[in-house]
């Protein structure tokens, strides 16, 4: 047979040799030198570049391997060596195999590691007005996810504004917040990115006073103070991405209503809520008004209150995305006005605010 190149596998040296191919072995010769006799049954095909064909043998040395670029030679050996491919498949699924759970480890690292650390240091990077466009872009998804309409009747609207205005005179806030409530059947009130908030009509009907919704108000402004919105935004919108990349979706064709969803469902972390209740009892407080209310509203809904048996919601939605303790349940109770103030709401306004999704 024609020349071929060998490599011993112990240096880079590159040994042109002579092939001769029988019925039990692959002779291996460097001149009239012999070097070594691999047996046709231990050869085995190794992945090489086009039209070459590399082969190593079983029993010999793991590293030495020998090229043969001849097609005649390389058919010749294929003849004789029928076990070329034992083994070939295996390795090759295993490589992908090893590879592949290793890229996707490092993607899920990303999701859960990186991500909330990233999210973390960007958000106060971006500015407010850039935002407030965010939020605009994952408005109509969230609004879509509750096939909600916006209630508007007139004397409530008028009630919202009051009651948004006097609690707004105390916080401290990077944007303007802008307030609706939205039929739905869930209890639940979330903070969008940029200031909007969105208090739900089944939220509403268990509220009994004034205070209860004001201090759900007020904690949603603390997370919109905090721009807890934005930076579950940034670390929804890395994951979608990288999952998609894990699925297949690297379009990003669905990351907007991946970011809706995930800002409607997932919890607050028990540091962000700590801080919204804070901002709430502050802003209640200097209001002369106490941030209690809003615990009994969590109790009721839980159906932990006395003075109701349960609720038609396994898992309330303000309660699953906003978990409750019996520590933020008493740092809420604790948080008393010095001075008592006048109340939010007169009566005549809040039964206006009750009725805010009603239709004539």
């Amino acid at each position: 047979m024609t020349d071929a190149v060998f490599y011993d596998g112990e240096s880079a040296r590159r040994r042109p040799v002579v092939l001769k191919v029988s019925a039990s072995s692959l002779d291996i010769h460097d001149g009239s030198e012999w070097i070594a006799s691999w047996p046709v049954g231990n050869v085995r095909r190794k992945d090489a570049p086009d039209g070459t064909l590399r082969l190593t043998c079983e029993s010999g040395p793991p590293l030495a391997r020998l090229d043969v670029t001849d097609a005649a030679d390389q058919e010749t050996i294929r003849l004789h060596c029928r076990h070329l491919e034992t083994g070939h498949g295996r390795e090759r699924t295993g490589q992908i195999l090893f590879w592949s759970i290793s890229a996707a480890a490092s993607i899920l690292l990303c999701v859960f590691y990186l991500l909330p650390i990233l999210a973390e240091r960007l958000t106060p990077l971006i500015p407010a007005s850039y935002e407030q466009h965010l939020g605009k872009a994952v408005d109509n998804q969230v609004r879509a996810i509750f096939s909600g309409k916006i209630c508007e009747e007139p004397r409530g609207l008028a009630a919202m504004k009051t009651l948004r205005a006097r609690l707004m005179r105390n916080g401290d806030l990077p944007v303007d917040v802008d307030i609706a409530v939205l039929e739905s059947k869930v209890p639940n009130a979330i903070a969008l990115p940029g200031g909007r908030i969105y208090l739900f009509s089944a939220l509403l009907d268990k509220a009994e006073a004034p205070d209860e919704i004001a201090g759900v108000l007020a904690h949603e402004m603390g997370h919109v103070a905090h721009r807890d919105g934005l930076r579950k935004m940034i670390q929804a919108g890395g994951t979608s991405y990288l999952l998609g990349l894990l699925f297949g979706d690297v379009t990003g064709g669905g990351a907007i209503v991946f970011v809706s969803r995930y800002l409607v469902d997932s919890a607050y972390s028990r540091e962000a809520e700590a801080a919204a209740d804070g901002f709430a009892g502050q802003t209640m407080t200097a209001l002369g008004r106490p941030a209690h209310p809003m615990a009994l509203l969590l109790k009721r809904i839980e159906g932990k209150d006395d003075g109701e048996g349960g609720n038609d919601f396994n898992i309330p939605a303000f309660l699953s995305t906003h978990p409750v303790t019996d520590q933020r349940l008493k740092a809420l109770e604790k948080q008393v006005p010095s001075q008592q103030g006048e109340p939010l709401l007169s009566q005549e306004e809040w039964r206006a605010l009750k009725e805010i999704c009603k239709t004539t």
